[in-house]
């Protein structure tokens, strides 16, 4: 299963934090790794080409992503990759589970 975890302070997003494999078909085939890593790749992408208002940790597995300065821009591509991961969530509800945290 993919874990999303989501941490946020102050109602913003301050972290994402990506693991696991889906396990919905063998390597290759699986379209629900081929969603996530799309949607995660090209929102990373965007945010990056306008401003380095985040950093990527990538260790083989988990994917770290982490808001190290707040904009609008980043605060709304951060959202919409959010409603995306959410919206493969509701169909495919074995395979992907996503979870937020509220900071103090």
């Amino acid at each position: 299963m993919i874990h999303v975890e989501i941490s946020k302070k102050n109602n913003k997003v301050k972290q994402i934090r990506i693991s696991g494999h889906s396990g919905y078909e063998t390597i290759g085939k699986d379209i629900v790794c081929a969603a996530v890593s799309s949607i995660v790749i090209t929102s990373v992408n965007a945010i990056l080409s306008f401003k380095k208002t985040i950093e990527v940790t990538k260790k083989d597995n988990p994917l770290e992503i982490q808001v190290i300065s707040e904009d609008e821009t980043t605060e709304k591509l951060i959202s919409n990759m959010i409603n995306m991961l959410q919206e493969v969530e509701k169909e495919y509800k074995k395979y992907i589970r996503m979870e937020e945290k509220n900071e103090c």
